[in-house]
């Protein structure tokens, strides 16, 4: 099997584990850095993440131009991937969620702190970008490569950052480190929102 039709493989598994475990609804997404050629990604047409196939899978460069276009609808938020590839050629692959355990921390000055053993993984800092600081009043969707920059610029060297009163843009060295990644967020989330309730953390 080539190197692309495994980072395909493994972005359609990718897909689907983050459906299944609720870090993605119907409009979140995960990509990876094209195998064979850095300055270009893959990512799936507009479909819901749990439903993603092999033949959904389509290969953009960084500035969120399709390859080729085969008219299907395609994600308005890919300035997210795209940015961040651009930005830090380690990573390979990029998630974007709206996982509920990790919005509170998106609309309240509470930080992202590693609190379990699995969420180490995430370091001392997962910063968060307020597309209103350079932006103005928007529908907070990024949807253009300058906004895509500026996030990328906030997330600077860190596994996460949160998008203020939206969600999240997670990376990784692989598919499966970002995916490992968003499922520890949430699970670190869902361990501190749980755990106020018992005392101080």
């Amino acid at each position: 099997m080539s190197d692309l039709a495994t980072t395909i493989r493994h972005l359609v598994a990718g897909n689907r584990i983050l459906a299944n475990e609720g870090i993605v609804d119907a409009m979140g997404h995960i990509s990876a850095r094209h195998p064979d050629n850095p300055k270009r990604y893959l990512l799936s047409w507009a479909r819901s993440p749990g439903l993603v196939e092999a033949e959904d899978i389509m290969e953009f460069e960084l500035d969120g131009t399709p390859v080729k276009d085969n008219g299907k609808p395609i994600y308005i938020e890919r300035p997210i991937h795209g940015a961040i590839y651009e930005a830090r050629p380690e990573v390979m692959s990029v998630v974007h969620n709206h996982c509920y355990e990790v919005l509170p921390f998106a609309i309240t000055r509470t930080p992202v702190r590693p609190a379990v053993h699995n969420a180490r993984r995430l370091g001392e800092n997962v910063p968060v970008w307020e597309i209103r600081d350079k932006f103005g009043d928007t529908d907070h969707l990024v949807t253009t490569m300058e906004q895509g920059r500026d996030l990328a610029s906030v997330l600077r060297a860190n596994k996460a950052t949160l998008m203020r009163g939206h969600g999240c843009a997670v990376t990784g060295a692989s598919i499966s480190d970002a995916v490992q990644t968003a499922i520890s967020m949430k699970i670190n989330a869902r361990a501190i929102l749980e755990g106020l309730k018992l005392g101080e953390i």
